[in-house]
């Protein structure tokens, strides 16, 4: 660095620090940027690119951004996936000798983000941690702008990685970071899958002791009281990010103050497929969250309560308990809508007092924070009242009124955005503080009332008072009057004809006024700072006021959208009972209006707990299955349902596999795909399950879809006795019902006529006996004369297999290969009897045939043997 200047290598020393950061450079009033970071910055954020002084003959780039409105550019930054090094001079330029100190007192990273303006505020801002063991996951997260922090653990089974994708996908993390040791193996994993959901994914250092670690953080002798005795894997997780936060925010203060451990005993399974075939919270269209259950169900009046929401959606509980406890509190609005309508009216006007906790704890807040958090005390304890001291909202009355007096009495209702520049502390809330003021606006009344006190005082009437830059305020006496100057005035200065004085009231009065505004700046920002210091105390009474409004915010939402839609208390039962009268899809029935929605029940029980559902595409088979998956999440959320009655047994996992693409990125065909994902459903699934099947084997051949479809329809049956809806456009799997005591036939009804087939959409008892697929065909807008041809050809097969299967006298499907256009009738003739040697590759397909231990096999296994023969064969 020979040749910088002392402030360009005080700059290269804190860059040499930050690498993978961009150095936000304090310049005075300015954020500046050089190098790669200006070059970087200026396209990313729109910023002209400059240049200073050059360096060996090489203009350094430069790009600057004021202090004062850093936080807009900072947040575009970090949106795009960058880190931002935020480097402050540390001491008063006035002080300083030589350069100004400087530090890094901050690093923002996409998990990290403290400026809330830039959130969505219907969402939390998570940074997740993944820490693999040998046979545990830990999987923590933790959102600094509400300080809610909450660990868990799984067990590593076969296929964990979907197991931690489903994770992600549930938590919807901005930033993860994986133990160093485990990035490796999960890198290439989760790539496609972070980058597709704008994720940034980083490598971990793990805490030596994570154990005593969080220990010395939450100042506790022992992590008991968090529930995580023993639990190596969620405290290992959670003490890495807690480590990597703190390391971020270079000593600042976070709002996390308590960790909670979440099992999974209460909480219902939704892997990754299921949270995406259901459209539960979001959706890959471009229209985010339209068409999704959160879309639905979302009417909530704060954005705390459309947080918690959304945490519901993703987790719903197990416990039947809980359930009807939520159901108990719903039903208090949804029987009197007075009651709901006046709490929703004062719900409106709650801010988000999460946010402003963490805002207050990480010392970014503002004057308007503390007005807004005096608002919501203020509607919270309205709602008290309101609510007569109904147990649902129990808080801490004398606490909150202490709180909102505290700021009633200190900050105006109008407080400006900035906390730098006065006007947020009353007037009469701080006797220097308002002299301050007094001088500030009234300081020639204050040099008149000195001047005339002095010209009483002395006898001269001809004194006055002055002001010039060099000397400040003085007193100007003529030199006929100097012999009355009195004692303790000082002499400043002498003139031809007069005398120049001050005094000790002039000395004081120009250090005020002067000095009024910055004083006045400072003051007030120290006395505002001390009021966020004595509010932060009240942390625990606020966090509990906020969960509690949240939570009223989303029963009494629960019960709005219940009456607005016609849903139903649902019976709750700890048997695997399943029973849905005139069940109604609650996404589909808002897209086309619930009068054109066809209603569809469902029967599932101990007798009949499988139902192979039949019937053409487009037809609705679909849609009834989510549906009743869909009434299953909300009835275990503690919702009412969309449905004319229903009786639902506790459900512990959901598992669907609907529709059918090629997995390009990992180079998986749709059967493969296909076969992977029932592998995991059959490999996962309990008897408490309830499981969704939409055409299942129609990525390979007939003859093996059917085969597969029938296996996996088995052991679901046989083994597992899950609840299960199994769609299928085999007709040939109906006859299942007859060979499965549990298994019952449905179909879509179809009504036809000379002219056209209609989908009735109405499902009915009994299978279909014959496909739709031109039908399906000319509703998707193909041309007159591709459906005609296709009728021909649909004519010749329908007859030739009729004549065959006349002559051979059995009841099978027959695969034809090319057409003819005139069948003739062909005699059979009898099968001779051959007897030749075996070739090699049929001895070996027979050898391993007999090794195949078929009960010792699943589905998967099963198809793979299949095709090894086969391949073996040909």
């Amino acid at each position: 660095m020979a040749g910088d200047t002392p402030l360009m290598a005080q700059y290269k020393e804190i860059k040499k620090q930050n690498q993978d950061s961009i150095l936000f450079f304090r310049l005075g009033d300015f954020y500046e940027m050089f190098f790669e970071d200006a070059v970087t910055a200026s396209k990313e954020l729109g910023l002209t690119l400059t240049s200073r002084n050059k360096e060996k003959d090489i203009d350094v780039p430069l790009a600057g951004i004021p202090y004062h409105s850093s936080s807009a550019y900072i947040g575009k930054l970090v949106s795009k996936g960058y880190k931002v090094a935020i480097c402050e001079q540390v001491e008063d330029p006035k002080m300083a000798k030589g350069i100004v100190k400087r530090e890094v007192v901050r690093v923002i990273t996409p998990g990290t983000i403290i400026d809330t303006e830039y959130l969505d505020e219907k969402s939390n801002n998570y940074l997740m941690g993944i820490v693999l063991k040998k046979d545990i996951i830990g999987i923590s997260y933790i959102d600094i702008t509400t300080g809610e922090f909450i660990t868990t653990e799984k067990k590593r089974t076969e296929d964990y990685v979907y197991r931690i994708l489903g994770e992600i996908n549930k938590i919807s993390p901005r930033e993860l970071i994986i133990d160093e040791n485990s990035y490796v193996l999960l890198e290439q994993e989760l790539k496609q899958f972070a980058q597709s959901n704008r994720i940034n994914v980083n490598a971990g250092l793990k805490v030596r002791k994570s154990d005593e670690y969080l220990k010395k953080y939450f100042n506790v002798i022992s992590l008991d009281s968090f529930n995580l005795n023993g639990k190596d894997g969620a405290i290992e997780s959670a003490a890495m990010i807690l480590d990597y936060v703190l390391e971020l925010q270079k000593g600042n203060e976070i709002p996390v103050d308590k960790l909670i451990y979440s099992g999974s005993e209460n909480v219902m399974e939704l892997n990754l497929t299921t949270q995406r075939n259901l459209d539960i919270v979001s959706s890959n269209k471009e229209n985010g969250v339209l068409g999704t259950l959160q879309w639905v169900l979302d009417s909530c009046k704060s954005s705390m309560g459309s947080r918690l929401l959304k945490h519901f959606l993703k987790n719903p509980i197990t416990s039947k308990e809980l359930i009807l406890k939520r159901q108990e509190n719903i039903g208090l609005f949804y029987d009197n809508v007075l009651l709901r309508e006046e709490l929703r009216g004062k719900l409106k006007d709650i801010y988000d007092i999460e946010r402003i906790i963490g805002k207050l704890i990480l010392g970014n807040e503002n004057g308007r924070d503390l007005v807004a958090l005096k608002t919501s005390i203020l509607n919270g304890l309205e709602i008290y009242k309101l609510l007569k001291g109904n147990p649902i909202f129990e808080i801490s009355i004398d606490k909150l009124v202490e709180v909102y007096n505290l700021i009633e009495v200190a900050i105006k209702d109008d407080a400006p955005f900035s906390v730098r520049e006065g006007g947020i502390i009353r007037d009469g809330y701080n006797n220097e503080l308002d002299e301050l003021q007094n001088i500030s606006k009234n300081g020639k009344d204050t040099i008149l009332e000195i001047e005339n006190r002095e010209r009483e005082r002395t006898g001269i009437k001809g004194l006055k008072i002055k002001y010039n830059k060099v000397f400040g305020y003085f007193i100007e006496i003529t030199k006929a009057n100097i012999h009355l100057v009195p004692e303790d005035y000082i002499r400043k200065q002498t003139l031809a004809n007069a005398e120049r004085y001050i005094v000790d009231d002039l000395k004081v009065y120009e250090e005020k006024v002067l000095n009024a505004k910055d004083k006045i700046e400072n003051l007030e920002y120290h006395l505002f700072k001390e009021l966020s210091l004595t509010v932060k105390e009240f942390k625990s009474e606020l966090h509990d006021l906020a969960y509690k409004l949240a939570y009223l915010d989303v029963i009494s939402n629960f019960a709005h959208i219940s009456t607005k839609n016609g849903y139903i208390k649902p019976e709750i039962l700890e048997t695997g009972e399943l029973e849905i009268i005139g069940g109604r899809h609650p996404i589909v029935e808002q897209l086309v209006g619930r009068e054109n929605f066809v209603k569809n029940s469902v029967v599932l029980n101990e007798e009949k707990n499988l139902i192979i559902l039949t019937g053409p595409n487009m037809s609705g088979k679909s849609t009834y299955m989510k549906q009743i998956a869909l009434i299953l999440i909300m009835a275990h959320m503690g919702c009412y349902v969309p449905a004319e009655y229903a009786r639902i047994g506790i459900v512990d996992k959901i598992f669907t596999r609907i529709g059918a693409s090629d997995d390009l990125v990992t180079g998986q065909s749709t059967f493969m795909l296909e076969m992977s994902e029932v592998a995991n459903i059959v490999n996962s699934s309990t008897k408490n399950s309830f499981i969704i099947l939409d055409e299942i084997g129609r990525g390979t051949s007939t003859f093996d879809g059917i085969s597969i479809a029938t296996a996996i329809t088995e052991y679901i049956h046989d083994n597992i006795e899950a609840k299960t809806i199994f769609a299928t456009h085999y007709h040939e799997l109906t006859q299942l019902e007859s060979k499965l005591r549990k298994a019952t036939n449905f179909r879509i009804e179809v009504k036809e006529d000379e002219k056209e087939i209609t989908f009735l959409r109405e499902i009915v008892k009994g299978g279909a006996d014959k496909s739709y697929g031109i039908e399906v065909a000319r509703l998707a807008g193909l041309p007159k004369e591709i459906l005609d041809r296709a009728k021909e050809m649909l004519k010749v097969l329908e007859e030739r297999k009729m004549i065959i299967e006349k002559k051979v006298k059995k009841e099978q499907l027959i695969l034809f290969g090319s057409f003819e256009e005139n069948i003739q009738e062909q005699k059979i003739s009898e099968p001779k009897e051959e007897i030749k040697e075996l070739e090699n590759e049929e001895k070996i397909a027979i050898r391993l045939l007999k090794e195949v231990e078929l009960d010792k096999m699943t589905p998967l296994d099963a198809f793979l043997k299949l095709n090894e023969l086969k391949r073996i064969l040909n």
